[in-house]
This record gives C-alpha cells, structure tokens and sequence, in this order.
C-alpha cells in the first residue's frame, strides 16, 4: 500500500450470528462512518452435527454478501478489510464457504484467529472512549465465540478467546425454545466452566473497569435501559432483574420486552446466561457498554497498514527478538529476492505488494526454527509460523508464510502448496521459487554481496544469467544452484544457469 489514503474505507464482519457491514469516509488520518449495514444470517445456526454449515445458512450468507457487494461495488481491494470470524474457523466447509462469498463480494477474506479477533475488537473499544489509564476488561459476546481483553490505553495485555457464543449457547440449553430455572443454571454453569482456566489470571489483574462491546451486550443494555432497570450501562442488580424476567417468560416466544428486536430473540436466552455466569465468575459490579468494536478495530487496523504502521511489522520484530534470528542473513536475503522479484513480477503475475510483503516476512523468518534446532530447521519453523499467535495475522495469512518456510530449502513440497486456496497456491509458490534462489545465493552466509543476477522466466521455465567467469569462480554455488535445479524438476520448475 501506498501512504496515499482512500477517500472511502469499509470493514465487513461475516460473524457467528450476523454479518456486518460499516462504510467511512477519511480524512487527517482519522474516519467517519457514514454508513451501516447489518443481517441477522445465524451462521452457526446452520452448523451441524458434522460441524458443516447448512445450505440454508449459506444461502442466507450469500444473500446478504450480495447486497454489500453492490455497496462495495466501487472501492478497490486496499479499501476494504473483510474477515471471519468463529463460525468459519470452526466449519469443515467454512473454505468452501469463503470461496462462494469472495466470489460474492468480490474482496477476499481474511479468517482470523480468536485472539486476532480479539485484539481488533479492543482497538475498536479503546479508540471509542476517552484514554483513561486505567486497566479494562473488555468483553465482547459473540455469537460463536466470547473474548475477554485487559488492556490499558491502546493496548491489549492478555487476550482470550472462548468457544461460547449466544448462537451455540442458545441451541445447546433453548434449541426448543424452552426457558427453566434448570436450563438457565446450567448454561451458567457452563459459561463458569469455560472461564475457570482464566479466572485467577484476570481476578488478579485488578482492572478498574468493565467494558462491553458488540451485539449481545448491546441488546441486553438496550432491554435493560428501555425497562428502566439501569440508567448507566449493566448492573449486577438490573442483569439479575433481567434474567428472572427472561426465566419467567418460559419460552423465546414470550420474550416481551422493550428493546429486544424480534430476530435476535431467539439467541437472547443464551446470551444471558452468558454474560450472567461472567458477571457471577469475576464478581462483576458494573459494565459499561461501547458501541465500537470489530468494525471499528478493523478500520483503524486498515488506517495504521496505509500509514505503514502494520502490527504485523511488529509481530515479526518481536518474533526476530524472541527466536535469536540472524538479522544480517535474513536482510541479506531479502535484498536478493526482492532484486529477483523485481524482475519477473510482472511476467509471473506476483506483482502485487502485499506478496513482497510476504517474501520480505518470510526471509525474515525463515531461520526461526534454528532456535529449536539445526536439523530440519525449515520444517520447525514451518510448524511455530503455523501455530504462534500472530498479532495483526489472518489465519490464511500465517499459513502462506509457514508455507514458505517450510518450502525454502531441501525438496520441494507440493503437498504444503496443496493446503492454500486456490487463489493464493500458484502465486505463493513462486514466491517460494524466489525464496530458494535467495537463500541458496546466500548459503556461505558472507556479508560480500552477491554479483547482479539476470533472471528470466516464461511460464514455468527460468534462466538466470550471472557475470562472465562468476560460477567458474564459484564453484560451490554453482553445485548449490544445480542442485535447487532438480529440487525445482520435481515441482515442474526448469531452471536454466549460465
């Protein structure tokens, strides 16, 4: 991306329980939202029990993905940020599902891990409110998932996320639609089941105050407010009013109250439950309640990668810190396949920048699994890319970059390749080809640069062209390159060196 910014920026959320749409207009490096779409799809309704997303749901979703795709229709791919969130990372069919819906939409989708989900929200919230020093507790209730952030001014300290959400919560204890003391209670009870690994981390942090953020908490404050329980926010007293009120109706469809829209009535019960059992696990008090949160995280997020004020910057800083990676190499890497890249990027249609930027992560990382150990040294670093938490990294993302990894040294390994999508598997591959020359040129570790490499391609063949008398004069790099010649065979890559 350049340091030019768009006019006009967008974040969708394709949630658990409805897909989001905000729309905003720039200027002096802050937005304005100008715009708000939102339906109720019930993604993770649609689950089954083979974990696959029913096709009335995936309808739903692609109805919806069709009218935001009309609104979209005229901004480019670095205006938009799309992501997924819990039901996706969760479905056996949520990549067919992607597919069909950036096939919709017309952006791709990012799929993102809990806690990344959980650190945009919190940006969002943080941004939403004044810059108090106190420490929050943020707490945003999905419909598939539940994250909890302390965090202080624009930083998130300790991130989770938790496998309940209002969806699944509702279709577990309220599927008939059903309401008892007993069903409540035990939907409770596993809500404090969910929490007891974390509780003593969070009670101990001693934050000052308590944020709610998203639709769940949204709606219970609006109920609460509208029946005149609470005039500030969520009260331990007005919760346990409101919940009683909920356990009397006795059935969703009795679920009479001011402020509850009739399509989220259905999941209401579940969310209860949900934000009672968190009240009752860390002695909550008050909440207050934000009415920014992914969304808005996911704007500014965009706003810092057009500024170049990417948190993925950072996380693969802190990653060359924490592993020990050699800085030197790694650089001396990058510059030589950043010169290939140049080169043939066009021609092999990788002249995108977010690719370069991928290449310049991966020569950052790809020794890191030098800190495990020597031998096979790709393949562990291939598995901590894979499975780290990455802030600022889509779930897609981080598996490109372990990809690449594991592929830049000793045989080709088309079966990684096979894991991407479909869209991203011939492009990431090349990169791959790009990442090998690199690291093979640079096998003596020397600080002297290497000579000016010409290199060609058509379609899958490569030349590269070195200065007269080079590989005479070296002749170890020259039985390197020979032997990247036949790893590349075998991946159906003709190497050409002369």
């Amino acid at each position: 991306m350049t340091d030019e910014v768009p006019a006009t920026i967008a974040a969708v959320d394709l949630g658990s329980n409805s897909f989001h749409m905000v729309v905003a207009e720039t200027a002096h490096g802050r937005f304005k939202i100008v715009d708000r779409m939102r339906a109720m799809v019930r993604l993770a309704a649609g689950l089954g029990e083979n974990n696959r997303i029913d096709d009335d749901a995936i309808k739903r979703g692609l109805g919806c993905l069709q009218q935001f795709a009309e609104r979209l229709r005229d901004l480019d791919d670095g205006s938009v940020r799309v992501v997924g969130t819990n039901t996706l990372r969760q479905a056996r069919n949520g990549r067919d599902f992607q597919a069909q819906a950036e096939a919709t939409l017309g952006f791709p989708i990012d799929v993102i891990s809990g806690r990344e989900e959980a650190r945009l929200i919190y940006l969002g919230v943080s941004h939403g409110l004044e810059d108090e020093s106190d420490l929050r507790l943020v707490i945003d209730i999905g419909g598939g998932s539940t994250e909890l952030i302390l965090g202080r001014h624009f930083d998130p300290l300790i991130m989770e996320s938790l496998h309940m959400g209002c969806v699944g919560m509702s279709n577990v204890y309220f599927s008939d639609g059903v309401i008892t003391q007993e069903r409540l209670r035990a939907a409770e009870l596993n809500t404090q089941q969910e929490l007891e690994p974390i509780e003593s981390l969070y009670r101990d942090s001693g934050w000052q105050s308590v944020i709610g953020a998203s639709g769940t908490n949204v709606a219970i404050r609006d109920v609460i407010t509208a029946c005149g329980w609470s005039k500030d926010g969520i009260t331990r007293e007005s919760l346990e009013k409101l919940r009683e009120f909920v356990r009397a109706a006795g059935h969703v469809n009795e679920l009479d109250l001011q402020g509850l829209s009739d399509e989220r009535r259905a999941v209401f019960p579940g969310g209860v439950a949900i934000l009672s059992g968190i009240f009752q696990t860390f002695g909550i008090d008050h909440m207050r309640v934000s009415s920014s949160a992914l969304r808005e995280g996911l704007l500014y997020d965009l706003l810092g990668r057009i500024h170049h004020e990417d948190v993925r910057d950072q996380t693969v800083e802190a990653l060359i810190d924490r592993y020990a990676v050699d800085r030197g190499q790694s650089h001396r890497v990058f510059i030589t396949a950043k010169a290939l890249w140049e080169q043939i990027a066009q021609p092999w249609n990788i002249a995108d920048e977010d690719l370069k930027q991928l290449l310049r992560w991966a020569s950052s990382l790809h020794e890191i699994g030098s800190a495990i150990a020597h031998s096979q040294y790709h393949k562990h670093g291939s598995y901590l890319l894979a499975h780290l938490d990455m802030p600022g990294f889509s779930r897609g993302e981080q598996r490109r970059l372990a990809v690449l990894v594991r592929a830049h040294r000793r045989k080709f390994p088309l079966t990684e390749f096979e894991t991407l999508s479909e869209t991203t598997r011939k492009k990431t591959e090349k990169l791959s080809v790009l990442l090998r020359l690199a690291v093979v040129l640079h096998r003596r570790r020397s600080a002297a640069t290497v000579p000016e490499v010409k290199i060609r391609v058509e379609e899958d063949k490569i030349r590269l062209r070195f200065p007269p008398d080079w590989l005479e004069d070296n002749q170890l790099t020259t039985a390197d390159l020979e032997q990247e010649s036949a790893y590349l065979r075998t991946a159906g890559y003709r190497l050409k060196i002369r």
